[in-house]
C-alpha cells in the first residue's frame, strides 16, 4: 500500500455565503466582497481559478459589465490576484462611509446638513 497526498475535497456549497455585489451600489465594499470569497476558499479548499469565477457568477449590475468588457481580467489564464487589482483600481474608492452617504435619500441628506449648519449657527 503506498502513501501519497491526502485527498482534498472542494466544498462549492459555501458559494451560497458570498453576497453578490454590484460595486459602488452594494451595500458592502469591494474589500469585504473580496475578503469574504478568501475566508470561504480557505474553508473550501478554493484554488485561485476557483475564486476567480465564483467572483465573476455574483458580480452583478454595472460590474458585471465592467468584468465584461475588460480583457485584462477576463482573459484566460488571469490570475486571482490580477483580478483582484483590475478590481481596486476600478472600485477602490467604495468605503463604508461612501457607501452609506450614497444610499441616504436626499431628504436624509438635507436633514444631516441642516443640523450641522444649526449646530454652528448655536455655537454648540
Amino acid at each position: 500500500m503506498s502513501v501519497g497526498a491526502p485527498i482534498v475535497h472542494k466544498n462549492l456549497s459555501l458559494v451560497t455565503l458570498v453576497t453578490k455585489w454590484s460595486g459602488f451600489d452594494s451595500l458592502i465594499t469591494l474589500e469585504e466582497f473580496l475578503s469574504s470569497i478568501e475566508s470561504l476558499s480557505k474553508i473550501g479548499h478554493w484554488s485561485d481559478p476557483d475564486k476567480r469565477e465564483i467572483a465573476v457568477l455574483k458580480l452583478t449590475d454595472s460590474v458585471k459589465l465592467f468584468y465584461q468588457g475588460c480583457t485584462e481580467i477576463n482573459a484566460e489564464g488571469t490570475t486571482w490576484q490580477s483580478y483582484k487589482n483590475a478590481f481596486r483600481r476600478r472600485y477602490g474608492m467604495s468605503t463604508r462611509t461612501n457607501i452609506i452617504s450614497r444610499n441616504c435619500r436626499p431628504r436624509d441628506r438635507k436633514k444631516v446638513n441642516l443640523r450641522k449648519n444649526l449646530q454652528i449657527d448655536v455655537g454648540v
